[in-house]
C-alpha cells in the first residue's frame, strides 16, 4: 500500500467513527430521536375529527382522523391508545373553501371576467394535552393550508387529491407544533 491508499483509509475510518459517535450523542440524549419525535411520551390517543364545513365532503374528518393515526403510527414510536393515552390529540375540520384567484380579462366587455385558477383551503382547529408536560398543551390551535388548480379542472375530479395534500401538510405542521415540538 502506498501512503496516499493509507491517507484514504485513515480518512473513511475517521468519517465512520465521526459518523457514529455524533449518532450515539444525538440519540442518548433523550431529547432527539431519528424518527423526529421530541417527547419521552409512549401513547397517543386521537379522538375523531368532526366535519364542521358547509361545503367539505361528508367524510371529510373521518379521512382527516385516519389519516393522521397514520402519520403518527409510520412515523413515530407512539402507540395508538383508545384511552388514558399520555398524549392526546382532537379537534374540528372547520374549514372547506374554494376561492377564485388569477383572475384573467375576457377582452370582451359583453363577457364576464372569470379566473383561470382556483383556491381550496382547508382549516382544522386542534386541542392537544400532553400529561407529561402540559406547558406543551394548547387548545383550539387552528392549522390550514391550500392547494391552487386550474379553473379547467372539475373540482369533483381532483379533489380527493388535493385534500390528501392538503391534510399532507397540516398533519405535518401537528406534527411539529405537538410531538417533534418545533
Amino acid at each position: 500500500m502506498n501512503k496516499f491508499n493509507v491517507l484514504h483509509y485513515v480518512l473513511i475510518l475517521s468519517g465512520i467513527i465521526l459518523f457514529g459517535s455524533v449518532s450515539i450523542w444525538l440519540s442518548g440524549c433523550g431529547v432527539y430521536s431519528f424518527s423526529g419525535s421530541g417527547t419521552n411520551a409512549k401513547t397517543i390517543v386521537i379522538e375523531e375529527f368532526y366535519n364542521n364545513t358547509d361545503l367539505g365532503p361528508a367524510n371529510l374528518a373521518q379521512t382527516f382522523t385516519n389519516q393522521l393515526k397514520d402519520y403518527m403510527i409510520q412515523n413515530t414510536s407512539l402507540s395508538v391508545v383508545q384511552t388514558n393515552g399520555e398524549l392526546q390529540l382532537e379537534g374540528i375540520v372547520t374549514d372547506f373553501r374554494v376561492t377564485q384567484i388569477a383572475p384573467t380579462a375576457s377582452g370582451d366587455p359583453s363577457r364576464i371576467d372569470a379566473a383561470a385558477s382556483s383556491r381550496l383551503t382547508i382549516y382544522v382547529k386542534v386541542t392537544y394535552v400532553n400529561s407529561l408536560d402540559p406547558s406543551m398543551s394548547f387548545k383550539d390551535k387552528t392549522f390550514s393550508f391550500f392547494r391552487d388548480f386550474s379553473n379547467d379542472l372539475n373540482l369533483t375530479d381532483i379533489q380527493d387529491a388535493l385534500i390528501r395534500q392538503i391534510f399532507d401538510q397540516i398533519i405535518l405542521d401537528i406534527f411539529n407544533a405537538t410531538i417533534a415540538n418545533w
